[in-house]
């Protein structure tokens, strides 16, 4: 067995170099004790371990019944909304499946493929507008880009109005950022709640088109008769926007940062040896959207391969960016080859609570990858990586600024 760290490791909430930090947990074994902004929890990176517990019974997402601390910690933790919210993405067993097959059809492959024209209409008028910037000029990919795409197509699928997705994209940045104190964040919460009721309310008035009419018609004519509870709704619609918006925007900034610094990986592409969608894939291994994930619980005592136990009650920490990178799956983890012979990644998570938005994020993410190195073939980067500053967040994993020329200066 590894040995263990004396006290807890302190997860740095600024997330300055995760993959350092990604290293030191790797180095206990395939579970360590972590400090995660005051709260103790099993950091697990050992991906046949994390496969497991993510299937196993005697691991739930559902902290309210079965942490012991959940009272204490959503009154104190910075991050209890991750905890406290009323969604799948914290139900377990029935509820989960009930509320999984509601929002299944919004992410089904008939859906997403009525939704590629309309990634492509939204790629196209964004790079139009970067088309008409003078050679030379620098500006944010990450802005001008990865942040546009996925909250246009996350608002076209719930009907979210144009003039207040800017708004709900800075909530939901503060969602995932971890440098903020418990009362920041719950001030962030109440504003973020406060938009998603004044959606809904509109909605009732004016039904749309949209995945959140849908979702209102269910709750309002199911009542309960299995439909969605009111703080069901409203945190349904929290997942499908943050989940759908901040994970796609972090992915696009990383694939295009990566081929920008790797310019041999982005030869083999447009030599045929690779497709986008390698891409994707290798993206998603190499620098997941999301490093850890709060937070599941023991249900029951769980005994380690290593011996060691996770007794029943304590927290789990499901920690995909250091599975990925673990030696002992991928050879060579730390290099990014798109050409890298496919053997997975747990970036959308695994078992039961597998991402469904995962084939529109995939779709988003090709399509703008592709539309935008065809059409600015000499882009490049503004400063050398090691400027490039990752967020404040050790759950998100991107940067701060992606500062690119699209084409070489004037002569």
């Amino acid at each position: 067995m590894a040995s263990q760290p004396t006290a807890p490791i302190v997860l740095d909430p600024t997330g300055a170099d995760h993959h350092s930090e990604h290293k030191q947990l790797r180095s206990h074994g395939a579970a360590v004790p972590v400090d995660v902004l005051g709260v103790t929890a099993w950091s697990i990176t050992d991906p046949a371990l994390l496969k497991d517990l993510l299937n196993s019974r005697d691991v739930s997402k559902d902290t309210r019944a079965h942490w012991p601390h959940f009272e204490e910690v959503i009154q104190t933790w910075p991050l209890a909304l991750w905890v406290a919210v009323d969604n799948m993405f914290t139900a377990g067993g029935a509820d989960h499946r009930r509320l999984r097959r509601m929002i299944a059809p919004a992410f089904s492959a008939r859906r997403i493929a009525d939704l590629t024209s309309v990634v492509e209409t939204i790629v196209t008028g964004i790079l139009d507008d970067l088309d008409t910037l003078p050679a030379g000029e620098i500006i944010d990919l990450r802005e001008h880009l990865a942040y546009p795409l996925p909250i246009a197509v996350i608002g076209h699928l719930l009907g979210v109005p144009a003039d207040q997705r800017t708004g709900f994209r800075t909530l939901v940045d503060g969602v995932f950022d971890t440098t903020r104190s418990s009362e920041e964040q719950a001030a962030n919460t109440s504003r973020l709640y406060d938009a998603l009721d004044g959606l809904i309310t509109a909605k009732r008035r004016e039904p749309g088109d949209d995945m959140t009419s849908l979702l209102i018609a269910t709750r309002d004519d199911d009542g309960d008769a299995g439909g969605l509870s009111d703080s069901e709704l409203r945190d349904t619609l929290l997942l499908m926007i943050s989940a759908g918006y901040e994970t796609t925007v972090n992915v696009i900034d990383q694939a295009a940062s990566l081929l920008l610094t790797c310019p041999e990986q982005l030869d083999h592409v447009r030599a045929g040896r690779a497709a986008w969608s390698d891409v994707v894939e290798e993206t998603l291994r190499f620098e997941p959207p999301v490093k850890h994930l709060p937070m599941r619980v023991a249900v029951n005592d769980i005994t380690l391969p290593d011996g060691q136990t996770i007794a029943r009650g304590e927290a789990i920490l499901a920690s995909y960016a250091a599975a990925n990178r673990h030696p002992n799956w991928h050879h060579d983890a730390d290099n990014f080859d798109i050409r890298r012979p496919a053997q997975g990644h747990l970036a959308f998570g695994h078992g039961v609570h597998f991402c469904l938005g995962a084939p529109l994020a995939r779709l988003e993410i090709a399509t703008s990858l592709q539309m935008l190195f065809t059409r600015f073939p000499k882009l490049e980067l503004a400063v050398t990586p090691e400027q490039l500053k990752p967020l404040g967040s050790l759950i998100s994993n991107g940067h701060q600024n992606l500062p690119v020329r699209l084409r070489p200066a004037a002569a």
